[in-house]
């Protein structure tokens, strides 16, 4: 989502402008739909950016291996800084910050990065389809979301039913 600054690099620091934001970005291997409003901040070395944007991610559940959408917001706060002076078109020197976002020499950024690193960032690290999810049955794979399966109650195994045993004879110490 490129956005012209060229104007607001000339104004005074602390001038404001806001944009609505609805936008397909690739994230995490598929098209999302990004939906939201930014802000643009006149800072004394660039563009500060703050949004809050919407989309939803197709993620694949932690217990029973299913895809579903997942819902995102983003709070996205980065500093741009311009490449080239506005005013005067000279060349000026980025900050050290490793990774720092950038405008360039047309005085346009994109938004795009930003919300995709966001976005990655803000999926969740064991994503699951619903809070009371069942999983798999570990005997047969079947999803219990979608009701029992034909195994039979499975005992303990060899090495949990001593690792029980040993907690038990702990206790009684």
């Amino acid at each position: 989502m490129p956005i012209n600054v060229s104007q607001q690099l000339k104004s005074p620091i602390g001038s404001v402008r806001s944009y609505e934001v609805r936008e397909v970005v690739s994230i995490a291997g598929g098209d999302s739909m990004v939906e939201g409003e930014v802000s643009l901040v006149r800072t004394d070395r660039g563009i500060l950016a703050k949004a809050t944007l919407h989309t939803e991610v197709e993620v694949t559940c932690s217990r029973c291996l299913s895809l579903f959408n997942c819902r995102l917001t983003l709070n996205i706060e980065e500093e741009y800084f311009p490449i080239i002076d506005a005013v005067s078109g000279t060349p000026l020197s980025l900050p050290e910050e490793p990774g720092c976002f950038t405008i360039d020499e047309h005085h346009t950024f994109d938004l795009t990065e930003a919300i995709r690193q966001y976005a990655l960032l803000a999926i969740p690290m064991k994503p699951l389809c619903r809070e009371d999810c069942a999983g798999l049955c570990p005997a047969c794979g079947h999803n219990l979301n979608q009701g029992p399966c034909g195994c039979l109650p499975q005992k303990a195994s060899l090495g949990r039913s001593k690792l029980n045993k040993l907690t038990l004879e702990k206790g009684t110490e």
